[in-house]
């Protein structure tokens, strides 16, 4: 028999699952939530560990193959690192990796080396204390970038994420380049989203265009570097620096013929575009006493409804696209 797997009608097998583990962050950065206000999802509506490694492993059996931690801020959520653990042994499962804001603790450091992680994407958007307050509404400044540094360190694959605004944090472009210049960091642009819980969002704002010739500006030379399949970064690097960057044109969709991506949020709710409406809610099926075979069956129903790009997706999309990128699961 025919191993079933995640492909949708174009072709595209999903083999990468978004997975996030909770709603909740100890940061307030402005393109993700708002400074106050935020209705936290109650514990019980939560997937709990059990039920998170039961669907991984439907994932996996699926044809998913690397699964990526997300939030809010993974950290955050009390036991996350025994149910690292065990996601870690489950077959099939080839990558974990961990997209965390970069207030982990040393000793979160030694605990995911301890359990085969070894590729972690911190998000910072800016190297200057003041602005890193601003986009943050925290000051942490310092307590991150020495966790950037130790990663590094102790041999971590980092990659930093920074959202650009243009009212926010442009100046950050060039010392983010730089700092490619002595580390082998993977640093990557993003264009900034509407996923921040409120109505205000200036569609205006820097594309993957404007980062580029901005960078271009500064440097002769650019080297383009060849991409990972289903990679949604143009990457390049600057001649003789150990590090490189990229640029994702998150809001211009302009790698969704490529994706290879499936999120399911913290509540279960299962989207194959980050733009669209939930497919389903795997919590609820779960707990109404769904078996595995149900839940595969969905799985693979709403993969085969899937939208062609995000522009489809979000047509399909009657909620308003102003929810929180937490609540969305990164």
């Amino acid at each position: 028999m025919e191993k079933r797997t995640l492909t949708d009608k174009y072709g595209r097998q999903l083999n990468y699952l978004r997975l996030s583990v909770t709603d909740r962050c100890n940061f307030r950065c402005y393109y993700c939530m708002p400074e106050e206000g935020m209705d936290f999802a109650a514990r019980k509506d939560l997937l709990s560990y059990d039920e998170l490694l039961f669907l991984s492993e439907i994932f996996c059996d699926l044809g998913v193959s690397k699964i990526r931690i997300t939030g809010g801020e993974p950290f955050v959520r009390h036991g996350i690192m025994p149910f690292l653990g065990e996601l870690s042994t489950l077959p099939g499962l080839e990558e974990i990796t961990v997209t965390t804001n970069g207030t982990l603790s040393f000793e979160y450091i030694a605990l995911l080396k301890k359990a085969g992680i070894r590729k972690i994407n911190v998000s910072i958007d800016s190297l200057d204390r003041a602005r890193f307050f601003q986009i943050t509404r925290r000051d942490n400044f310092d307590s991150v970038y020495s966790c950037i540094l130790r990663l590094l360190s102790d041999g971590f694959e980092v990659k930093l994420n920074c959202v650009i605004s243009a009212a926010k944090n442009v100046e950050d472009i060039i010392p983010f380049v730089e700092l490619t210049r002595d580390y082998p960091l993977r640093v990557r642009f993003l264009e900034e989203m509407p996923f921040n819980g409120s109505s205000e969002f200036d569609v205006l704002n820097w594309n993957h265009r404007s980062i580029y010739n901005y960078i271009a500006g500064n440097y002769p030379e650019i080297i383009r570097l060849e991409n990972e399949p289903h990679s949604t970064s143009e990457n390049y690097r600057i001649p003789a620096y150990k590090g490189s960057f990229g640029i994702i044109a998150s809001f211009s969709r302009t790698f969704c013929g490529t994706c290879n991506r499936i999120r399911l949020s913290a509540t279960g709710e299962l989207r194959t575009c980050l733009y669209g409406p939930p497919a389903t809610n795997l919590r609820d099926l779960l707990r109404d006493g769904a078996t595995r075979s149900e839940i595969e069956d969905a799985l693979l129903l709403a993969v085969s409804q899937r939208a062609k790009d995000g522009f489809e997706a979000e047509d399909r999309n009657v909620k308003t696209l102003k929810e929180s990128m937490s609540v969305l699961g990164g």
